[in-house]
């Protein structure tokens, strides 16, 4: 534990939709686990549908109620709100004893400034790393491998308009640190382009490629304290733009859209639709599923831009009471039975809850696109007869792009 007096350090994960926040920080609370530290996590979702916080206590390293973790959905921390539930998250962890460090993970629509200008005031907390993250493939597609971030900016301060550019940029700007991640999806060179062209955004931070959230826990807590003296001219610069967005819980353009059904979904439907339809200004969409083909496993759905990534998240209660291969006993098989009775689907525990995040003057179409991907009750009644349907998705879970 911290000795009396002593300022907690605390990191920040910021970056894009979609840029690999959550896999990182899984993976750093995996080796604070096996290091026996003791942590405190905040997770920072702008939808309604708390994925992220669902996927971080899959991890089983905090129990069901630990002060220690928080989850925050349905704003931004860079809202007025996000920093109100900040502090009581905050006050929280601290309430339990101070823990060796704080990892936060914004939203990916989150702005590092009120962050910065929160932190430079704390006096139990103590900002060491305000890491961002950023997907080399989406830089790679949508602006021509970096070169064209810088005018895409020029245009927009030209026309008065901010936009997610800005936010990309403005996140690069604040950090100490910059991950570049996906980084194996493009060619070597393009990735140290990429590299240059971020790194003459601000040769104040150093920028390293991040394979598969892979990154040393040590390594960060060696960092030293955030520089805020090198950030003040560009708070003065931005404080305007940022004051008039701070009341906008999704900023930037941003609307977000919840799915809720019981039903599966068509692997074939599911699979033309997202062909057609990501990269048009779809930043994330991510939850959980299930399709009729393989009905017994809870899959995540991890989308952005025009890659998905599908991870087996676990078995549904209902498919392991159907399947033998678990070798229940009678009491245990009652006892699924029981949970399952409490159930309001009409599938057992099976269900698809997926929230999708975009340009507001696109994610309706592609919300509507997917609902119509879940089977008719006609198909239904033939998967409940033992029909199957055609899967084009892959059988082992891997990164798949469109």
């Amino acid at each position: 534990m911290n000795e009396p007096g002593n300022r907690v350090p605390v990191l920040i994960l910021n970056g894009f939709l979609g840029s690999g926040k959550t896999t990182l920080l899984r993976s750093l609370m995996i080796q604070a686990n096996d290091a026996d530290l003791d942590i405190g996590v905040v997770v920072n979702d702008m939808s309604d549908l708390d994925v992220d916080g669902e996927i971080v206590a899959h991890t089983e390293i905090f129990e069901e109620g630990d002060p220690r973790f928080h989850s925050i959905h349905s704003c931004v921390l860079s809202s007025r709100r996000g920093i109100r539930e900040l502090q009581q998250a905050l006050d929280s962890i601290l309430s339990g004893g101070a823990p060796e460090l704080v990892i936060i993970e914004t939203s990916g629509s989150c702005h590092p400034m009120p962050l910065v200008e929160f932190f430079a005031s704390q006096t139990q907390f103590r900002l060491t790393g305000l890491l961002t993250l950023v997907d080399a493939a989406m830089v790679e597609q949508d602006y021509d491998g970096g070169q064209q971030i810088l005018p895409a900016m020029q245009r927009n301060l030209q026309a008065n308009q901010r936009d997610t550019t800005n936010l990309l940029v403005e996140q690069i700007l604040f950090c100490s640190h910059l991950l570049l991640t996906k980084a194996d999806r493009i060619a070597a060179e393009r990735v140290q382009s990429i590299a240059r062209c971020i790194h003459d955004l601000n040769p104040y931070a150093p920028v390293m490629s991040l394979p598969w959230g892979n990154l040393p826990l040590d390594d960060l807590r060696a960092m030293t304290e955030y520089d805020f003296h090198r950030v003040q001219p560009l708070i003065k610069e931005l404080a305007p733009c940022l004051e008039s967005e701070s009341a906008d819980e999704r900023p930037y353009d941003l609307a977000t859209r919840v799915i809720k059904d019981d039903r599966p979904f068509h692997p074939q439907r599911l699979w033309d639709t997202c062909t057609r339809h990501l990269g048009q200004k779809i930043y994330r969409s991510k939850g959980f599923f299930y399709l009729p083909s393989r009905d017994d496993v809870s899959l995540l759905w991890n989308q952005a831009a025009a890659g998905i990534n599908l991870e087996l998240v676990g078995h549904w209660r209902a498919g392991i009471l159907d399947d033998a291969r678990f070798n229940l006993d009678d009491m245990e098989r009652e006892g699924l039975r029981e949970r399952l009775a409490r159930e309001t689907g009409r599938f057992g525990d099976r269900h698809c809850h997926l929230t999708v995040i975009g340009d507001k003057n696109q994610v309706d179409q592609f919300t509507e696109s997917l609902m119509h991907c879940f089977l008719t009750e006609d198909e239904i009644l033939r998967w409940q007869s033992g029909e199957t349907f055609p899967d084009p998705w892959p059988q082992e879970y891997v990164n798949r792009s469109h």
